[in-house]
């Protein structure tokens, strides 16, 4: 019977335990986007995980909107991020850099009073967060197919970047309301070219990155995270499985070192939906390792690995704080409780000063 804390082989990578860390924004970079040293302390920490996937990385200029988010397109960015990634395998971890591209949800302010591109000429609700406070999300113009040959270039570029810095490999970030995603659901894809419309249409541009960042640095390297159900950021779809299913199967095919599913359920605690998941439909369709995400906790972890419904659990907000989590997992420990209020502040409070066990119970 297979546990959380047997191995997998995940691409070139083998995880220790099927535990692994998802990606988590904290904003800690610097505003050039560069990783600073207190990052090396927090991924190291956390290098327990059977792999960790970090935070969501800006693939270019254009595609990061988030303040004190790292980057990974420059050269000053990729010498930071060694030490960090250098820490990581020193604590005998691994780690894959999540490369972002977040579209519409770029407000202008970044991008020197540009407007944001997307899959159509969209806005996105609510408030961006900026520099200078929130503000409403600016309407987005429509990807030319300039945009989306330069854009390619810039996930290869990253994925290259990434493998320098010493990435095991590299994760891409297509769930959530960001910029593939955007392609991928016809709540916010209005096209009606070749990369609109149709589902085979609107996974193209999924495809087609995942298939430059695979030839760059090898599909073993290469994952991808997807968030099939319910509404993300104001970016949602009629009807999931016509897109997810053919999806799953181009990345099976791709030959992917593992897919990630972000599903909602009814009662989630970080966003909800009634639509069904998908991924019982996506596990027949992709025959390499899954991985799921979204509100487990250790009994529900082990219950989907020991049934089959996947073959790692990828957990964030409990990585906050415990560092630990893998051995809190196999000890049924208690787990700590995080402080919102310093998820994304630039201090080390409520970054790297949770305790492991051993230390909380020493104190």
């Amino acid at each position: 019977m297979t546990s959380l804390f047997d191995p997998l082989q995940l691409g070139a990578v083998r995880a220790p335990n099927r535990i692994l860390m998802a990606p988590l924004t904290r904003a800690r970079a610097t505003r050039a986007a560069v990783p600073t040293p207190v990052m090396a302390q927090y991924y190291a920490q956390r290098a327990g995980a059977g792999l960790i996937i970090s935070e969501a990385t800006g693939i270019s200029r254009e595609g990061l909107g988030w303040p004190f988010a790292p980057g990974l397109w420059n050269a000053e960015q990729v010498e930071a991020w060694k030490p960090v990634v250098g820490a990581v395998h020193a604590a005998g971890g691994r780690i894959f850099g999540q490369l972002w591209h977040m579209g519409r949800l770029v407000h202008p302010d970044f991008l020197d009073g540009a407007a944001p591109v997307s899959s159509s000429a969209t806005t996105a609700p609510a408030h961006a967060h900026t520099y200078a406070g929130t503000q409403p999300y600016a309407q987005a113009r429509s990807a030319t197919r300039d945009d989306i040959a330069r854009i390619l270039d810039d996930y290869e570029r990253a994925a290259r970047n990434a493998r320098e810095a010493g990435f095991d490999g590299v994760q891409l970030h297509a769930a959530n309301g960001y910029l593939i995603d955007q392609f991928l659901r016809d709540g916010a894809n209005l096209r009606d070219d070749d990369y609109g419309g149709q589902p085979e249409n609107r996974i193209r541009l999924l495809v087609e990155a995942t298939e430059r960042v695979a030839a760059t640095i090898g599909a073993d390297r290469t994952a991808v995270r997807l968030s099939p159900n319910g509404a993300s950021q104001g970016v949602s779809d009629n009807d999931p499985p016509s897109v997810y299913i053919p999806a799953a199967r181009a990345l099976d095919r791709i030959g992917i070192a593992f897919l990630e599913l972000r599903e909602l359920g009814p009662d989630g605690t970080f966003g909800r939906s009634d639509q069904p998941k998908v991924s019982p439909l996506v596990r027949k369709a992709f025959g390499r390792p899954l991985v799921l995400n979204q509100d487990f906790d250790a009994v529900s972890a082990a219950a989907a690995v020991v049934d089959g419904a996947a073959d790692a659990i990828a957990f964030g907000r409990p990585f906050i704080s415990n560092p630990d989590l893998p051995v809190r997992i196999e000890r049924g420990a208690a787990w700590s409780a995080d402080n919102p209020a310093t998820w994304y502040t630039q201090g080390v409070e409520g970054y790297i000063d949770y305790r492991p066990l051993a230390e909380a119970a020493a104190a």
